[in-house]
C-alpha cells in the first residue's frame, strides 16, 4: 500500500515549497521622486565576456540613475574582453597575475575596488542585464534596507539546455528567500549583484577577507552579519535578470557544480529540512515518468501535474524558462540530481571543482 502515502507526501512537498518561497522583489521607485545623491561605482569582473559585456554595458547607459564610475576588470581573458570594454568608454583594468591564496574572481573583485572612488560600490557579474530604472530601484531598496543587499536575477533561458536549471534555480531562489534565513548568521549574498557602501565592505575586509573562498558571495555575506551589518536579498524579477550558460551544457553543469553541495553548508536546518521535503515530492511525483502502467500511476500523476502547477507559479517571479520544460519538468529534476551527483564528486574525491578553465582546490585539499 506504498501508493497511500504518494499524495500526502507530494502535499506535504508542495506547503514546503510555498512556505519557502517569497516574493521579496526590489521595491519600485516613487514617480517623481529625485535620484540618489549616491556617487556609484560599478565593478565588473570580466573573464572571456566579450558576448555578454555589450548587453550589461548599453544597459548601464540607459539608466535612469547614471553610475558615477564603470570599472570592467579583464580577468585574464583569452577573447576580445579589454576590446569590447573599451569601445564602451569605460575604466579596464587588466589582471597582470593572480596572488597566491588568491581565487581569480576574489582577486578580481579586490582589484577593482582599489581603484573605485565611489562612496557606494555594485559589485555585478558580466551577464546581468538592467532595466532603465534597475540603479536607480537597487540604491534606493539599499538605502532603505540599510547595510548590504544582493539580487538573485530573472534567469532568462534561450537553448534547451539552459532551460534544464529549472528546478535547480528554483531551489536556489529558496536558499535566499527561505524565512528560516532572516536570522541566519552565515546569511548570504548573491554574488552576480550586490550592492554596498564603501564603509561597510572595508568594515568587512571586503573580497580580501574571503581570497581563497569559493563561495565568495556567501562568505561575504557572512562577514557582514558578524560585523552586524544588515544583508538583504531580492528577486531581480522586473529589475535585474542574466542568461547563464549559454556557451553549453558543460559549462553549465561546472557552474552550478561548483557550488552545489558546498553551500547547503551555509544554511539553517529549517530550510534544509523543507527544501529536502519539496525534493523528495518532486522526484517521487516525477517517478511516475517511468511508472506507467502500474498501480501507482494515478497519485504519482497527480502529484506530477500538482508541482507543475507550483512551478508555474514559481516561475512567473523566478525566470523565463519556455512553457514546454515546465510539463516536462521531470527533465530537470533529472539534470539537477546529476549536478549534486557531479558536485559531490568534485568536492569530496577530487578536492577541486573547475571553473572557466581554473581548477580550485576546496576544504582543506
Amino acid at each position: 500500500m506504498v501508493w497511500v502515502w504518494i499524495l500526502p507526501l507530494t502535499v506535504l512537498g508542495l506547503i514546503s515549497g510555498l512556505a519557502l518561497f517569497r516574493r521579496v522583489t526590489i521595491p519600485a521607485t516613487d514617480a517623481g521622486s529625485p535620484p540618489p545623491a549616491a556617487k556609484l561605482s560599478v565593478i565588473i569582473p570580466a573573464r572571456d565576456e566579450e558576448r555578454n559585456l555589450p548587453h550589461l554595458l548599453q544597459s548601464l547607459r540607459d539608466q535612469t540613475f547614471q553610475p558615477f564610475e564603470v570599472i570592467v576588470v579583464d580577468d585574464f581573458s583569452s577573447d576580445r574582453t579589454r576590446e569590447t570594454a573599451e569601445s564602451f568608454g569605460v575604466s579596464v583594468i587588466a589582471n597582470a597575475e593572480l596572488p597566491p591564496g588568491w581565487t581569480g574572481k576574489n582577486w578580481a573583485l579586490w582589484n577593482g575596488y582599489a581603484h573605485a572612488t565611489g562612496d557606494l560600490i555594485a559589485f555585478l557579474d558580466a551577464d546581468i542585464r538592467l532595466s532603465p530604472g534597475a540603479l536607480e530601484a537597487l540604491v534606493k531598496a539599499r538605502e532603505r534596507a540599510g547595510g548590504v543587499i544582493s539580487v538573485v536575477p530573472y534567469h532568462v533561458t534561450e537553448k534547451w539546455h539552459e532551460r534544464l536549471a529549472l528546478i535547480t534555480n528554483i531551489l536556489g531562489i529558496f536558499a535566499f528567500a527561505s524565512p528560516f534565513e532572516r536570522r541566519n548568521p552565515k546569511k548570504g549574498l548573491y554574488g552576480s549583484c550586490i550592492v554596498t557602501s564603501r564603509e561597510d565592505y572595508e568594515k568587512v575586509r571586503g573580497h580580501e577577507g574571503i581570497r581563497s573562498e569559493v563561495l565568495d558571495d556567501l562568505n561575504l555575506g557572512a562577514r557582514y552579519r558578524e560585523a552586524g551589518i544588515p544583508v538583504t536579498n531580492y528577486l531581480g524579477c522586473g529589475f535585474v535578470s542574466f542568461r547563464m550558460y549559454e556557451q553549453g551544457i558543460r559549462s553549465e553543469i561546472q557552474g552550478f557544480g561548483k557550488g552545489a553541495v558546498l553551500s547547503t553548508a551555509a544554511l539553517t536546518p529549517g530550510t534544509i529540512a523543507l527544501t529536502a521535503i519539496w525534493l523528495v515530492g518532486l522526484l517521487v511525483a516525477e517517478s511516475a515518468a517511468f511508472l506507467w502502467g502500474t498501480p501507482w500511476i494515478a497519485p504519482l500523476a497527480i502529484g506530477y501535474l500538482l508541482y507543475m502547477l507550483q512551478i508555474f507559479y514559481f516561475v512567473k517571479y523566478t525566470g523565463r524558462f519556455g512553457f514546454a520544460i515546465v510539463p516536462l519538468h521531470v527533465l530537470s529534476g533529472l539534470f539537477f540530481v546529476f549536478v549534486m551527483l557531479y558536485s559531490l564528486y568534485r568536492v569530496t574525491v577530487v578536492g577541486q571543482v573547475t571553473w572557466k578553465g581554473r581548477n580550485i582546490k576546496v576544504g582543506g585539499r
